[in-house]
């Protein structure tokens, strides 16, 4: 998993940590990238793998994260560095480690997001938890929902004049969102996001179930920058942009017995690689001109872009090394795109001469 701050990169691979520092330059048009060096969580008497991981607001710092395992436990981690060799000006790392609240019934986290002093926990069973922290301390304000679903992917928007939590499952509903008042998460959504069922084309695509990646959209969009704009990455291949202060809605579905939920909310655009049916597993939005939607697949390490200034000319690439798995996380960063795949973290350049490069 990938987690990306003004400067620094932070790749989760297995239970370790590997930092890359952003390093200011005049002279070039992309700032070089440096390995500061990997840190193990792993504790002696046990492996355990990373399930995502973020920054939190630390005060600019861009050294405190959030870090959860597939063992259930959710660490906040500070990276610390120090000048060991005065005539090479290395550098060595090192960590602080805080154990943080579990999820309930030792469910594993799928999925973290934070913004400003607020982290969303997913678990992968449909716990989501709020918690408002100070990153000197561990106590924290929390409210729980339960989504009732397997769960994959969430997304924290605080900004928004509603803010909200958006979350990606498997399940009849697969991309709903809650509002967010006085720091609680509302257990009923305010908004279900449509998929517009047998009409974006393809009849043989794969039947739409689950949603796994979510982004805010595009700052340089048609829609403008606002922060309700959702990009969502879902199962049967397609990526969907909504607008959710868009009024184009569908009917509901019938819900006999069962509470009422709003009426669907119709994507504003949907894009896909019409050579691939693979699932979307990670999207992010950015890229040189603000513009891009960039979407990790589900095999071969491909990668699709698009620009939703002329959203039918999209293309796609191998990640290097052509690896046979999934595209697992993303980040779309200035002029840059990371990626990482089962074996390696990757950098797509748009501006560079050589623009796919790995950083084994």
């Amino acid at each position: 998993m990938l987690a990306i701050s003004p400067s620094r990169l932070i790749v989760g691979a297995g239970g370790n940590l590997y930092s890359y520092a952003f390093n200011a330059s005049h002279n070039a048009t992309s700032p070089s990238v440096t390995f500061e060096g990997v840190i193990s969580l792993c504790s002696p008497d046990r492996a355990r793998n990373i399930t995502d991981l973020t920054f939190i607001d630390d005060g600019g710092v861009d050294r405190t994260l959030h870090v959860a395992f597939q063992d259930g436990a959710i660490e906040r981690v500070l990276l610390t560095q120090a000048t060991s060799d005065h005539v090479n000006q290395s550098v060595s790392l090192s960590i602080t480690q805080k154990n943080l609240d579990p999820m309930p019934n030792g469910d594993f986290v799928e999925s973290l997001s934070s913004e400003a002093k607020s982290n969303l926990t997913l678990s992968t069973t449909g716990y989501a938890r709020l918690d408002n922290y100070r990153p000197e301390h561990t106590d924290s304000s929390s409210s729980i929902i339960e989504l009732n679903a397997r769960s994959w992917v969430s997304h924290l928007c605080l900004q928004s004049s509603t803010p909200y939590a958006a979350f990606g499952t498997a399940s009849s509903t697969p991309l709903t969102v809650h509002s967010i008042t006085n720091s609680q998460l509302s257990p009923r959504p305010f908004a279900v996001l449509h998929t517009l069922k047998g009409a974006e084309s393809a009849t043989d695509r794969p039947q739409f179930s689950a949603v796994y990646g979510l982004s805010r959209g595009p700052l340089n969009s048609p829609w403008g920058s606002s922060p309700q704009i959702l990009v969502s990455g879902w199962f049967d291949g397609y990526v969907r942009c909504y607008d959710l202060r868009s009024s184009s809605r569908s009917s509901p579905e019938p819900t006999s017995g069962k509470p009422s939920t709003p009426a669907p909310l119709r994507p504003s655009l949907s894009v896909a690689d019409r050579w691939s049916y693979e699932p979307i597993y990670s999207v992010s939005c950015g890229g040189g001109s603000a513009s891009y939607i960039a979407a990790g697949t589900a095999r071969h390490s491909v990668v699709s872009f698009w620009d939703v200034r002329s959203p039918k000319n999209g293309w796609s690439v191998h990640a290097p090394g052509n690896d046979p798995s999934p595209v697992y996380s993303v980040v779309l960063e200035s002029s840059r795109f990371f990626g990482v795949t089962q074996s390696r973290p990757f950098v797509y350049d748009f501006v560079s001469i050589s623009s796919s490069y790995s950083m084994d």
